[in-house]
């Protein structure tokens, strides 16, 4: 099988912990040079991708004749211009979340995406949790009747300031709404499709926070309320899915494995249990059927980020489409542009002729 060679630019976190170990896994991936200026970067990189070359910049990456596939982990103000310089440079592209800061970013790099004949993949990872492809797999089962609302979270507990850290300064890109927000408003999309109206409450809440640090985000259907929510101040854990139906509830505790294991140094093809949740937090299910009530725990779907490079690599060989659309990618940052606006104006914003993917 031929062999794409890939150039990663960020070994931060994002580099070391959701694309470097995930691609890994995937036998027509060849990870061939990785940006690393630290010290310490460029030590963790020899020793646990030894055939990676280390590059100072982005520059030897995009130079490269023997490269096909560039990935962008960088700070979020950079993802667009550093996968336009790919894309110009003939290379296909994976980007980190969010796509771009903007619709208009979005729009401009999925035109020259389409120019070039080149892929052009939005790291939308968590459709492929356990988590979330549990909850997609009880909402399709129609056991929970007509679906009237989905409480969906994202929290975290950290009630200080990281010293140094791009996603505290109030930078284009920064704050949970861009950070976290992308991940949820995708499920979202991908489970109910296009909303009728936009709703945003977004708050600074930590002291002296520069940047927002929680969000309620309302999407609007005929006959559905999707609500999202993330915070910083969460120490208690929250259900992170709550789905309600007309024949009962659904609840889902716990996160997907994947990320705890990935920050421990685990790879994902030295493990055959990769993805699975420990039963403690597998989803309950609550309904009346045939007249009785019912109590049910569900085991929980088995995630695999892996699937998501698999794809993109099927898909730059011919053999498959993306399963994370541009398009999709750019739906949701329009989506965080309408919450800013709702935030503004204090009011529910329509998304007519805003979308196009959904």
């Amino acid at each position: 099988m031929r062999k794409i060679r890939v150039g990663l630019i960020g070994f931060g976190i994002s580099g070391q912990v959701f694309h470097a170990p995930v691609m890994r896994s995937i036998v027509a991936l060849e990870l061939v040079k990785v940006t690393a200026r630290k010290a310490e970067q460029q030590a963790l990189l020899k020793e646990r991708f030894p055939q990676a070359e280390t590059a100072l910049s982005a520059d030897e990456i995009f130079a490269d004749e023997t490269i096909e596939l560039v990935v962008i982990a960088t700070s979020n103000d950079m993802h667009y211009p550093m996968a336009k310089r790919a894309l110009e440079a003939g290379k296909h592209v994976v980007v980190e979340k969010p796509f771009t800061n903007t619709v208009e970013q979005a729009d401009e790099l999925i035109a020259l995406a389409r120019e070039k004949n080149l892929v052009l993949a939005p790291y939308h990872n968590l459709r492929f949790t356990s988590d979330y492809r549990t909850v997609e797999k009880i909402i399709k089962g129609g056991r929970l009747g007509r679906i009237v609302n989905l409480e969906s979270r994202f929290d975290r507990f950290r009630n200080y300031l990281r010293p140094n850290a791009w996603r505290e300064e109030n930078l284009p890109g920064s704050g949970i709404f861009y950070d976290l927000g992308p991940h949820l408003i995708d499920q979202a999309l991908q489970l109910f499709g296009k909303p009728n109206a936009v709703f945003a409450d977004l708050a600074i809440q930590r002291d002296h926070a520069k940047t927002i640090d929680n969000f309620d985000c309302i999407l609007y259907y005929d006959n559905l309320r999707v609500s999202l929510k993330g915070s910083m101040l969460a120490k208690e854990p929250t259900p992170r899915y709550r789905l309600f139906g007309m024949n009962g509830n659904f609840v889902k505790n716990g996160v997907d494995p994947q990320e705890a294991l990935l920050r421990d140094g685990k790879f994902p093809d030295e493990d055959p249990n990769w993805g699975e949740e420990e039963p403690s937090i597998y989803g309950k299910l609550n309904i009346v059927e045939e007249g009785k009530d019912v109590e049910e725990i569900i085991v929980s779907e088995k995630g695999s980020y892996p699937d998501f490079y698999q794809n993109v690599a099927d898909t730059i060989l011919g053999q498959a489409t993306l399963i994370a659309s541009p398009e999709q990618a750019r739906d949701v940052i329009r989506i965080i542009e309408l919450g800013y606006q709702s935030q503004s104006e204090r009011r529910v914003i329509s998304t007519e002729d805003q979308l196009i993917a959904y």
